[in-house]
Formats: C-alpha cells, sequence, structure tokens
C-alpha cells in the first residue's frame, strides 16, 4: 500500500444525490483502497450554514452510512467525526497565532460576502460570522492535525489547501520544522457531472438523481433527462448526452463500448437510452442501496463505526498536539 496520507472531509449539509457521489464520493472510495486516509464529516465547517442540530446530525448518518455501503474500505480510512476530535478545537487556536489576518481577507468564501453587500450597499462584513472568517484556519488544522501528505479537493477548495501550506509555513519558520506541506489532489470530473437539465448537477438547480432512491423513483427521475429532438432513426452525440455521460460511470468498457456504438449508429431512441441507464444503475446500486437502508434503520452501528475512527483519529492527533504544544509554550 502507497504510504501517502490521504485526508479529506465531507460537510454534513444535505443529503448525497448521484453527482455528490460521482464527483467526489466515488474518487475517495477507490482512494480509500490503496492509501491510508483520513475521512472526517465536517460538522463543525457545517456550522456556518445549518442552524439545526437535528438536521447536521442526520446528513452525518446519511453521508456515513453511503461511504460504507458503496465500499469505503475501513480498514485503511479512519471515518470519523469531526467534533469527536477535541485536538482539532486545540491546533486551530494554535494556529491562529501564526496566521496573517491578511490571509483570511484573500479567502474566497469571505471575499463572496464582502462583494454581495458592497453591491447592496451594505457594511462589508454584515453577515460574516467569525467562524466563517476563521473557516481557512480550522480547515487548515483539520488537514494538518493527521500529517496528510494528500488532500482530494474540487477546483472551489484548493485554496483551502493552499492556506494550509502556507500556515504550515508560518509555523515551521517560528517554530522549527513540525508540519509537512500538504499537496491538493483535483479530480479531473469534479463539477461536471450533468444533472437532469443538462447543467451541473445541484440541488440550487433542482436537477439532482437521489443515489439511494427506490427503484420507481430512480426510474421516474431518469425518465425526465432532457434531450434534443432528434427522432430514434438519427445518429446522436454521446458526448453531449446527459444520458451517456451519466451512464460512463456505473458500466464497464465494454458497455460503455457499446451503448455509444448504439448512439452514434443510429435506430435508438431516446427512451430506449434511459430506460439501458436506469436498468444499469438500479441493477450496481441495488445492494448498495439495501446496505444503506440497513444502516440508517441501525444508526448505532453507524456510531460505533465512528466512535472506532475518533478513537484511532485521536491517537495521532494527540501526538501533533504534543508537539505543538511544547514547541509554543515550552
Amino acid at each position: 500500500m502507497d504510504d501517502k496520507i490521504v485526508l479529506t472531509g465531507i460537510k454534513p449539509t444535505g443529503t448525497p444525490h448521484m453527482g455528490n457521489y460521482i464527483g467526489a464520493l466515488k474518487p475517495l472510495i477507490e482512494m480509500s483502497q490503496n492509501h491510508k486516509t483520513f475521512m472526517f464529516i465536517a460538522d463543525l465547517h457545517a456550522l456556518n450554514s445549518v442552524h439545526d442540530a437535528k438536521e447536521i446530525k442526520q446528513h452525518t448518518y446519511e453521508i456515513a452510512a453511503l461511504m460504507i455501503a458503496m465500499g469505503l474500505n475501513l480498514e485503511n480510512t479512519v471515518l470519523f467525526r469531526q467534533s469527536d476530535i477535541d485536538e482539532i478545537y486545540k491546533l486551530s487556536n494554535f494556529l491562529m497565532n501564526v496566521t496573517p489576518k491578511g490571509l483570511m481577507n484573500r479567502a474566497h468564501s469571505y471575499k463572496a460576502y464582502v462583494e454581495k453587500n458592497t453591491e447592496i450597499g451594505a457594511d462589508v462584513d454584515a453577515g460574516v460570522n467569525m467562524g466563517l472568517y476563521t473557516y481557512p484556519v480550522l480547515m487548515a488544522a483539520d488537514i494538518l492535525l493527521y500529517n496528510s501528505d494528500i488532500v482530494p479537493v474540487g477546483k472551489d477548495q484548493k485554496q483551502h489547501v493552499e492556506f494550509a501550506r502556507d500556515i504550515a509555513g508560518y509555523f515551521n519558520n517560528t517554530y522549527g520544522e513540525t508540519f509537512k506541506l500538504p499537496e491538493p489532489i483535483i479530480g479531473s470530473d469534479a463539477g461536471l457531472i450533468p444533472g437532469l437539465d443538462g447543467r451541473k448537477m445541484s440541488k440550487s438547480y433542482d436537477n439532482t438523481i437521489p443515489l439511494f432512491a427506490p427503484s420507481g423513483e430512480l426510474k421516474k427521475k431518469i425518465m425526465r433527462i432532457i434531450t434534443d429532438s432528434k427522432t430514434p432513426d438519427e445518429p446522436k452525440n454521446p458526448d453531449e448526452s446527459t444520458i451517456f455521460q451519466l451512464y460512463k460511470f456505473f458500466a464497464d468498457e465494454n458497455e460503455i463500448a457499446e451503448l455509444r456504438e448504439k448512439f452514434i449508429a443510429g435506430g435508438m431512441g431516446y427512451g430506449t437510452a434511459k430506460t439501458i441507464l436506469f436498468e444499469k444503475v438500479d441493477s450496481v446500486l441495488a445492494t448498495p442501496r439495501a446496505e444503506y437502508e440497513r444502516l440508517m434503520a441501525n444508526p448505532s452501528e453507524i456510531d460505533a463505526i465512528l466512535a472506532n475512527g475518533a478513537e484511532r483519529a485521536r491517537a495521532v492527533a494527540s501526538k501533533t498536539i504534543a508537539k505543538v504544544k511544547k514547541k509554543m509554550l515550552g
């Protein structure tokens, strides 16, 4: 097994849909097969946008159950709740003391608020709490606490890894070599998963397909995929089809090649193509769906897995904190 340590976090701010799985979660599960991975459910990060404890807890269970059901390697992967690790609060506070305010001013999330407030003539900091403003410091603590080498992120999250590197550098320059400088890994398909209307699959567009929807609901959703007006006899471009783009993530190479040929040759209507997509997705997800439903009906089993992960995470985190505390406080 590769000796690189992977670190990733998933915010429990909603029920994961097919786009979330294909674009972010599936690559993480695949990476967990060959890398030591720290995977945390980022409930502390969720506090900026979700103020309902029951909702955060529910989404935490959903994410954990989904990852386990879809084949997360729990031997290689330390799966845990972010908030269960007391050391994260400590390291975040320690790092505050070496992080320049100017760095936080450049954070995308903060700048977006400033720009929006400026446009409407409001105070530039309207709606900004310190959790949002110092979000990158907490993110840096998440990354540095477990000696991470690799941090898979979407393009919009790359800055957080760059900030973690900067903050680690400030610390190392002040107190001596302590932290590794982690590398961001950006998936090539991140953010490119089409929804029912062809745009990026997103809850904000109301064009998502629930990952573990019952067969009947899954079929209805897939049959709603918007297509062009080509007749069944006409050739079609598979690379411009949402149907084909989604099919590629669930089928093997031979099946993908076969469906591509059907698109190009003509003689297949979009209704038939949607049925092929549904049958493939439904068959691939049938077993994981049953396991997901079983886990969600037994939350104590999820709690036990997360508690075990927290214990394993703390074993590493406590050593990091001891080292940092000694360097900073003697």
